[in-house]
């Protein structure tokens, strides 16, 4: 055997293992758990701050116009479901992005 013949073949080897671990490589679940603890820390943040927007408004305008309980309760409501509202929304958002994966993928290997 010569050396340039045994260098191309030892590249080819080199090339064929380097396919085959890109093929077989699994994704790694570490990634996909930090992905759904993301999702789930956006969406209560989401609700946080739709409730602590509409106790800000509330109170700001229970102040002004002295009815210190009224516009507090109605807007921390109008918060919550504008907080619900928007975690829905983003429920959605998230569901419709994994079916699209997921179909994705199911074409891919067809």
């Amino acid at each position: 055997m010569t050396d340039p013949d045994h260098k191309q073949q030892m590249a080819q080897l080199e090339a064929r293992i380097n396919a085959a671990k890109t093929a077989q490589a699994p994704k790694p679940r570490a990634d996909e758990h930090y992905s759904q603890a993301q999702l789930a820390w956006r969406m209560v943040i989401e609700l946080v701050a739709g409730l602590g927007i509409g106790f800000g408004i509330g109170y700001g305008l229970d102040v002004l116009l002295g009815t210190l309980p009224l516009f507090m309760v109605v807007f921390v409501m109008l918060g919550l479901a504008a907080g619900v509202k928007t975690m829905l929304r983003s429920a959605r958002e998230i569901q419709e992005k994994k079916m699209a994966e997921e179909a994705g993928e199911k074409d891919e290997g067809a």
